[in-house]
């Protein structure tokens, strides 16, 4: 139980830098004399790092174990961040990014897969239920370092310093580690296998769209509601808000559920709900919408993380859920462009319907992979 709870903390941490970085920009734009659009930049290079490190995390939990692996992600994160913090030009600044990506993304793989070979689909839900809090922590921290220190790498140095903690648990625990079952082990398949395994791309298609719808409405749901809806910057930012706010609550909820509903009917249905909620915002029903889709996407991602060493076999997951990692984040940044791109071409109101296409898409995507025998070739 002491492994949980550190894996519950290394999941708010990590979700601080997805926090703090909207929020330090204005400042750290004026501090390298930067293009608004600069921002771009550091959001790719903190993806490009989480994308890196979660293809690889299933061969490094091989090599090193899974506390090996959750160390140096730690140790990784904690540099990345005191590098931003410190940086002196721009592009060192980037290159933290790109540590700190590598840091979360090898944490995100690591705990991933220990969680979903040993405890229940409740336990991971609640695991990413705390990635929520920490990203909605983030800001907090960010504006309290703005407020008190006048300065943005006051707050840098604030995750960094936060971060140290579970760094310096996961060190001096990694050898408990592996007492892991299941994926969690040393050993198992080889990841080019784990590539080929016929259920493998059904997964990787559900992650990006589901990570990628995630990302569309939460992002661009504000300029929706005040550039389309005439809503007011307090009350599109409220029910933002609210939308992440569901999200993390419903992890928190409906993952208590999981274990008396059943993972798979928990998933259609939330899948079904996700699909409703985009219609009504689509549909111009935007604040039932928002927060129905936030609840319905809640214990999707975790729910299925979990059941994928039932599903594919614990060797398999072993370099799977970093595979799955990897392709949420490429959902992440792809899907939120699409919409951007479908606005441009249809208008605002283009970005609504991408979400149900994508909604649709995932719900028919997981239709096909039930109907799959599990674990092919086992």
């Amino acid at each position: 139980m002491g492994l949980l709870l550190l894996a519950y903390l290394a999941f708010i941490l990590i979700g601080l830098p997805d926090g703090v970085v909207g929020v330090a920009w204005p400042s750290m734009r004026a501090s390298f004399a930067l293009p608004e659009a600069a921002l771009g930049l550091v959001i790719a290079a903190m993806a490009l790092g989480h994308f890196l490190s979660g293809i690889v995390s299933g061969q490094l939990i091989q090599r090193a174990g899974t506390g090996g692996l959750l160390a140096i992600a730690a140790i990784l994160m904690v540099s990345g961040m005191a590098a931003q913090a410190i940086a002196p030009v721009w592009p060192v600044l980037v290159g933290g990014a790109v540590l700190a990506g590598l840091g979360t993304g090898g944490i995100d793989g690591g705990l991933n897969t220990y969680v979903a070979g040993r405890w229940s689909p409740r336990r991971i839900n609640w695991m990413h239920g705390c990635y929520g809090a920490g990203a909605t922590l983030g800001p907090l921290v960010m504006s309290v370092a703005l407020a008190t220190e006048g300065s943005w790498r006051a707050g840098y140095f604030a995750c960094a310093a936060l971060m140290f903690v579970p760094a310096l648990a996961f060190v001096t625990t990694r050898a408990r580690w592996a007492s892991g079952g299941g994926a969690a082990g040393r050993g198992g398949a080889d990841w080019r296998h784990a590539a080929r395994h016929p259920l493998v791309p059904l997964h990787l298609a559900i992650f990006f769209c589901y990570t990628g719808l995630e990302v569309t409405l939460g992002q661009w749901s504000f300029t929706v509601l005040t550039e389309t809806r005439s809503w007011s910057a307090h009350e599109a930012a409220l029910w933002t808000g609210l939308y992440w706010g569901s999200l993390t609550a419903g992890r928190f909820g409906l993952g208590t559920l999981v274990g008396r509903v059943g993972p798979t009917r928990m998933v259609r249905f939330c899948m079904l709900a996700t699909l409703s909620g985009a219609a009504l915002f689509a549909l111009g029903v935007p604040r039932p919408g928002l927060v129905l889709a936030g609840a319905g996407l809640a214990p999707i991602f975790p729910t299925m993380i979990s059941r994928m060493p039932e599903r594919l076999g614990a060797s398999v997951a072993l370099h799977a859920v970093g595979f799955m990692v990897s392709a949420a984040m490429v959902g992440s940044g792809a899907l939120p462009s699409v919409a951007g791109l479908a606005a441009a071409w249809f208008g605002l109101g283009a970005i609504g319907w991408v979400a149900v296409a994508t909604a649709a898409i995932m719900l028919a995507l997981h239709e096909a992979l039930l109907r799959k025998p599990r674990r092919i070739g086992h």
